[in-house]
C-alpha cells in the first residue's frame, strides 16, 4: 500500500501549465489557416482525421469508466479521475465533427456530390448502382441526424457518470455507485452499436463503394488502445508531479497489460480484415487495399510494424510493464502509430496520390493535442484525484499483483 497520499488533493492548473497547450493550439490554428490558403481538400481531410482521432480517445475514456463499473473492477478506482477527465473533450470533438461535415462534406465525401435523383436514375450520366442502393442511409439530413444523436448519447452518458462520481465525493451515498453500474451497462450496449455506426459514417463512407463487416471492431480496437496510451501518459505525468502517490507498481503494470493486449487485438483485426478481403477478391472490396498498396505502401506497411511489432516487443515482459519510462515510451509509439492508422484510412479517399505529411498535418495534430491536454487538465482541477467515497477505494489502494 502507498505510504502517503492526500484524499482531497486536486490538480492545480497553473499559468505555466496552461502555456504549453495554448502554444500548441496556436500552432494548430496557424497550420489550419495555411492549409485553407493552399489546399482546401487536404485541410478538411486533416481536420477530419485529427478530430476523429482525439474524439475517439475521449470516447475511450468514457468506455473505460463504463466497463470497469459494469465489471465492478476495483483496481481502476485510483486512476478513474483521469479517464473521466478525458471524456470532457467529447463535447468539443463531436461539435467539430458535425461542423466539419456541414462545411467540408463536398471535399470529403463523394456521395454528397450529386442529388438522389441523379445517382439513382439509370439514365443519368452519374448513375451509380452501388450508391443508389445506399441512399437511404447515405444522405445528408440523416447523416447529420446520426452525428447529433451520437453526440447526445456519448456526451450525455459521460456527463451523468461524471456527475454521480463527483456527487459521491460529497455525500458518500452508495446509490451513486449503484446507479453508475446500471448506467454503465446501458451505455455499453449503446456504445457497441453507436461506435460501429459512427465508424461507418465518419470513415468508411469516405470510400462509399467499399464495405467491411469487421470495420466497426477494427476502429474500436484502435480507439481503445489509443485511449489507454493517452491514459498512461496522463497518469505518468500526474505521478511525476506527485499527484498519484496512492498508486502502486501494479496499477502501472495493469495499464501496460491492457496496452499490450489491445495492440495484439488490433493486429488480429487488421490482418483479418485484409486477409478476408484478399481471399474473397470481390471488386467492390479489394479497391480499398489496392489504393493503399499503390499510393501509400510505405506508410501502410509501416503502420503494421509501428502498431504491432513495436508495442509487442516493448511490453512483452513483466518488468517492462512496471517500468515507467518504458510505459511512457510504449505509449508514445501507440499514439503516433494509431494517428498514422487514421491517416491511412482518411487520406486515400480524399487527397489520394497528392498526400504528404508536412507542417499542415503535423501542426494540426499538435493543435488538437494541445486542445485535448488543456481540456483534460481543466477537468482534473474540478475533483479530487482520489475518489475518497468510492466503495472499492481500499481495494485499489491495496492493489498488488
Amino acid at each position: 500500500m502507498p505510504t502517503f497520499y492526500k484524499m482531497d488533493r486536486k490538480y492545480e492548473l497553473t499559468r505555466n501549465n496552461k502555456m504549453i497547450p495554448l502554444v500548441m493550439i496556436a500552432i494548430g490554428v496557424i497550420a489550419i489557416i495555411m492549409g485553407f490558403m493552399t489546399d482546401k481538400t487536404r485541410t478538411w481531410a486533416v481536420l477530419l482525421q485529427n478530430d476523429f482521432y482525439f474524439t475517439a480517445i475521449a470516447l475511450a475514456g468514457t468506455f473505460f469508466i463504463a466497463f470497469n463499473y459494469a465489471a465492478q473492477s476495483g483496481w481502476t478506482v485510483g486512476i478513474k479521475r483521469v479517464p473521466e477527465a478525458m471524456g470532457g473533450f467529447l463535447k468539443y470533438g463531436m461539435l467539430g465533427l458535425i461542423l466539419i461535415f456541414i462545411f467540408g462534406h463536398h471535399d470529403l465525401y463523394h456521395w454528397t456530390h450529386h442529388s438522389h435523383e441523379e445517382l439513382s436514375d439509370p439514365n443519368s450520366p452519374v448513375f451509380d448502382p452501388i450508391l443508389a442502393g445506399k441512399l437511404g442511409f447515405l444522405n445528408i439530413p440523416f447523416y447529420i441526424s446520426r452525428l447529433v444523436l451520437y453526440a447526445v448519447l456519448w456526451v450525455g452518458f459521460t456527463y451523468v457518470l461524471r456527475r454521480h462520481s463527483l456527487q459521491e465525493d460529497l455525500d458518500g451515498n452508495i446509490e451513486h455507485y449503484k446507479r453508475s453500474v446500471v448506467l454503465s451497462a446501458i451505455f455499453l450496449v449503446i456504445f457497441a452499436v453507436s461506435s460501429s455506426m459512427a465508424a461507418w459514417d465518419i470513415l468508411m463512407s469516405l470510400d462509399a463503394h467499399w464495405f467491411s463487416t469487421l470495420f466497426g471492431w477494427y476502429i474500436f480496437a484502435g480507439l481503445f488502445v489509443s485511449g489507454l496510451a493517452m491514459l498512461a501518459m496522463f497518469v505518468l505525468y500526474l505521478d511525476r508531479k506527485g499527484y498519484m502517490n496512492h498508486l502502486t507498481d501494479s496499477h502501472f503494470h495493469d495499464i501496460g497489460k491492457f496496452m499490450f493486449a489491445f495492440s495484439v487485438f488490433w493486429t488480429y483485426l487488421w490482418f483479418s480484415q485484409f486477409m478476408l478481403i484478399w481471399y474473397a477478391n470481390l471488386p467492390e472490396e479489394v479497391g480499398y487495399y489496392q489504393t493503399r498498396w499503390k499510393l501509400f505502401r510505405s506508410i501502410w506497411i509501416g503502420n503494421f510494424f509501428i502498431n504491432f511489432i513495436a508495442p509487442f516487443l516493448v511490453f512483452m515482459t513483466r518488468d517492462a510493464k512496471r517500468t515507467k519510462r518504458i510505459l511512457f515510451f510504449g505509449g508514445i509509439i501507440i499514439l503516433v502509430g494509431h494517428w498514422i492508422d487514421v491517416f491511412v484510412m482518411v487520406m486515400p479517399a480524399t487527397v489520394g496520390a497528392e498526400w504528404t505529411i508536412g507542417f499542415i498535418e503535423i501542426g494540426t495534430a499538435i493543435g488538437f493535442l494541445g486542445a485535448f491536454i488543456l481540456s483534460t487538465l481543466t477537468e482534473l482541477t474540478k475533483a479530487s484525484l482520489v475518489p475518497k467515497n468510492h466503495p472499492m477505494l481500499q481495494e485499489s489502494l491495496h492493489h498488488h499483483i
